[in-house]
Formats: structure tokens, C-alpha cells, sequence
């Protein structure tokens, strides 16, 4: 049985005989002594537990924020790790941290090792650290509403030189191609590093969890206090990480973190890349993957309704082979997917959009960003002159999985791109959805949003300033 090795501080930690659903922030604070990390949430939302976790990528490495919160220990293995007690040693401030204590961007002190973590990472040139600054501390919350002058402070600081000369030396000392696999009690966990070792792990244990960001299943654990018996961690499957660019179209793999999909998805599309900057914060983004956000079937995953809107097709893989279907086809009901115990989600295909097609895409929610969709929706009309040829249309937080509108698709299909077209799609709404009322808005309420999304897309075409409240009053 291996350990979980990882480094700190370039100090290799090593743990045996671990729960491989015991988190990093517990972890660091009840047995490492190290309380500077905070639990704020405990379930990725608030960023007080934001750490900086490094991966090898080639010779170099990668640093991205992360929630240590839902991170469960075995994701560590092989890599390296920074806290804020790793900053500032030897009672020297870095910059960033002088630059906080001086412009008082600290108030009552809870959160501000998780923001000094995220803006630390910034400053090292961390995963996302091209973001505006507002959008890479979106899934950091101060409480004491102190904003101001910790914006001021990012602003401020220059980028700071990064050596990670040793780090690497280090980590590829204990790197191994090897899959590691541990036991605690009677429960099993498992880290395979290719996708066969993959299958043959899910052919022989088919009731096995997969884990690839944690950002949902983490939450099992810290909220619903779940055991879970066995886990297959599959973080370091390199086939899963691939991105591929083609004039047909994008095709990504399950394990793929949005942080690192953005770009492709932007460059498919903007409002894809905008859907895609607003799933969670810059953490959840840092370890939530395409594939998780299929898999878990969750029928208000921003990811799929926008995937189905644009034609994608999702490869699952088991020892036997691979199987390929619509995206749409994988939602069956409300917890259920077709998908077998031994499967897994290899990859997603979204054909290119042809440069004639008009597309929306449309999340609304509670808070801007870092939120839940109350209604996450997509349109793409394929257009023949000024006639809509083909209609895709789908939602999710409508019905009990994402899911296409296929009435308000027969009523646009063929139909000229005008005022009574969009009415027609409008009203065949309520043939295709009766959604529920729930915390994040009520049964209208949703239909209302659904119905503002395609006003919204008719008065743009029409070349007209869009105001919701405008569209509210005038439609209804």
C-alpha cells in the first residue's frame, strides 16, 4: 500500500494509512498546527481556506488557488504545496502582505490569509492570474465588506520573482508513474495515472466514487457527513487533460479544470468563456472539471445546457471499449444518467458553431458571481438567409435535468427571425418545462427568466439597448 507523499515548504510530508476523504484544511490545522488557514464555509464558497497547490507541467510548474476546505488528501499527492504560513518567513513581510498591513486591508482578520492567498498567487503568476483582479478574488468573501482596500492593495503590487528551481528538483524526486493505492480500515482509495488503469479499476470495483475536483463530492463529506468506501481519484490522468482545437469543432477531456478550459470555450464562443468565468470563484475553477460537471448529473450545472444548446457528444469509457451519444441523451431523470457502474466520462466533443449561427447563452442567479444558477440557458439558431433552419434550445434549473425545449424548437424552426416567432417560442415554453419553486426563485419566476433570455437575444439582433426591467414591462 503507498502513502501520501507531497511537499511543503520543500519538506516532503508523508502521510500513511490516511482517510482519503479527510480534508487538507483539517489536515493542516489539527495535526500540522498550521491555523492560519481558515474554515469559513466548508464547502468552497467563501475562500477563507485558500491555499496554493503546485503541479509539474513539464519542467515548469503550474500554482493554482484552491479551497483547502474540499480538498480531499490524496489530490496532494506529488505535488507541492504553499500555505500562508510559507509566506513572510523568517519575520519578513513579502511585499503584498506589507502593502495590506499598511493601507489597513485587513478589519477583523478572518479572511484575510485566504485573500493573501489568492492575491499571493496572482503575484507568482499562478493559474487565472490574467484575470482582472476583482474576478480572481470573486471566490474570496470579506464579511466586515472591506473590498476597497484590499483591491487597492492588488493593484499595488508588482509581480514578485518565483524560484521554483528546488520545488521541481524535489517533486520530480518523488514523482512515479507507478498508480498508488491506499487503504484506511476497510475503505480503499485509488490514484491510476492512465485511463486503462482507469477501467480496469472501475471493472473491478464498479461502486467505486470517482473524484476529480472534489467540488461536489467534497461537499457529501463536509455537509452531508457521507463515508464513502472506496475513491478513485482521477486528477492525474493525463488522456483526461487534453485539449484539442480543430476547425470541426472542441474537444475536451472529462478531467479538464474550467481554469484551464476558459480559453478554448471563449474562443469557441464569448458567452461560452463568460459562462465559464462565472462558474464558482477562481478556486472552484482551479479544480472543478467538464467532465464532473456532466457527470454528477446536477440538473443546474452551468456546463451542460450550454454544451446541448451547441450540439456537444460525450464519450464514456469502460474496459470494453468506448460508447459515444448526444450530450442530451445522457440525462435521463433526476439522479440518473446513462452512464454504467464501469464507465467513465472520457470526453466532451462541441462541434464549431458555423460564424452564420446566432448563439446566446445566459446564466441568472442570485449573486453575479461565485452563485448557483437559478436558470442557466442556451439558444443557437442556425440560420438559412433570414429563416431559422434548425433551433437548439436548452435550459437548465427547469426541469430535474438540463434538458432541450423541444416545443419552442418546432416553434422556431423554419420560421423567419421576427417579433411573433420569438412570441411563439415564448409561449411554447410552458409546454416544454414546469419547473419547481424553490430558494433560488420560484416556478414564474423561472419561466419568466427563460422567457427574457430569447427577448433579450431578439432585441439584440434588432440592434436595440437590452434593459431586463425594460423587457420585464414590455413582455411581461
Amino acid at each position: 500500500m503507498g502513502a501520501i507523499r507531497f511537499l511543503l515548504d520543500g519538506a516532503v510530508v508523508e502521510i500513511g494509512d490516511g482517510d482519503p476523504t479527510a480534508t487538507l484544511l483539517d489536515h493542516l490545522r489539527y495535526r500540522m498546527g498550521r491555523t492560519g488557514t481558515k474554515e469559513g464555509c466548508a464547502e468552497g464558497d467563501c475562500g477563507a481556506c485558500t491555499v496554493l497547490v503546485g503541479e509539474l507541467d513539464g519542467d515548469a510548474l503550474a500554482w493554482r488557488a484552491v479551497n483547502s476546505c474540499i480538498l480531499f488528501l490524496p489530490m496532494l499527492h506529488g505535488k507541492a504545496l504553499m500555505t500562508v504560513e510559507s509566506l513572510g518567513r523568517d519575520d519578513r513581510l513579502t511585499p503584498l502582505q506589507a502593502c495590506m498591513a499598511a493601507n489597513g486591508s485587513s478589519q477583523c482578520g478572518f479572511c484575510t490569509p485566504g485573500f493573501v492567498m489568492s492575491l499571493h498567487g496572482r503575484c507568482i503568476g499562478a493559474r487565472g492570474h490574467d484575470l482582472p483582479v476583482a474576478d480572481a478574488l470573486a471566490g474570496n468573501l470579506c464579511r466586515c465588506t472591506g473590498y476597497g482596500p484590499i483591491l487597492e492593495a492588488a493593484e499595488a503590487v508588482p509581480a514578485l520573482p518565483q524560484d521554483d528551481a528546488a520545488t521541481i528538483i524535489a517533486l520530480k524526486a518523488i514523482a512515479s508513474d507507478a498508480m498508488v493505492e491506499g487503504a484506511h480500515g476497510d475503505r480503499r482509495w485509488f490514484i491510476p495515472r492512465t485511463v486503462e488503469a482507469l477501467a480496469d479499476l472501475l471493472a473491478a470495483h464498479p461502486d467505486a466514487r470517482l473524484v476529480a475536483g472534489a467540488t461536489d463530492v467534497g461537499l457529501w463529506v463536509t455537509k452531508g457527513l457521507r463515508t464513502l468506501e472506496t475513491l478513485i481519484f482521477i486528477g492525474d490522468i493525463a488522456e483526461l487533460q487534453r485539449i484539442e482545437e480543430a476547425p470541426d469543432g472542441l474537444t475536451i477531456g472529462a478531467g479538464v479544470r474550467y481554469a484551464d478550459a476558459h480559453a478554448a470555450f471563449a474562443r469557441l464562443h464569448p458567452d461560452l468563456g463568460e459562462l465559464v468565468r462565472r462558474i464558482g470563484g477562481l478556486q472552484v475553477r482551479n479544480a472543478g472539471t467538464v467532465g464532473g460537471n456532466i457527470a454528477n448529473g446536477s440538473p443546474i450545472g452551468d456546463g451542460p445546457p450550454a454544451l446541448i444548446a451547441l450540439g456537444a457528444s460525450l464519450t464514456l469509457r469502460s474496459a470494453m471499449g468506448r460508447r459515444t451519444m448526444a450530450l442530451e441523451a445522457y440525462f435521463l431523470a433526476y439522479g440518473q444518467q446513462d452512464r454504467r457502474p464501469f464507465e467513465c466520462v472520457e470526453s466532451i466533443h462541441i462541434p464549431r458553431p458555423d460564424p452564420t449561427d446566432i448563439i446566446l447563452i445566459g446564466k441568472l442567479s442570485r449573486r453575479y458571481d461565485s452563485d448557483i444558477s437559478a436558470v442557466c440557458g442556451a439558444i443557437r439558431l442556425s440560420m438559412d438567409g433570414d429563416r431559422i433552419s434548425d433551433a437548439r434550445v436548452a435550459f437548465g434549473g427547469m426541469a430535474a435535468t438540463p434538458r432541450r425545449a423541444a416545443a419552442c424548437e418546432a416553434a422556431l424552426a423554419g420560421q423567419p427571425l421576427a417579433e411573433a416567432t420569438i412570441a411563439r417560442a415564448v409561449a411554447a415554453l410552458g409546454e416544454d418545462y414546469a419547473p419547481l419553486s424553490d430558494v433560488r426563485g420560484s416556478a414564474a419566476y423561472r419561466i419568466e427568466a427563460a422567457a427574457s433570455l430569447f427577448w433579450r437575444l431578439w432585441h439584440r439582433e434588432a440592434g436595440a439597448a437590452v434593459s431586463l426591467l425594460a423587457l420585464e414591462a414590455e413582455h411581461g
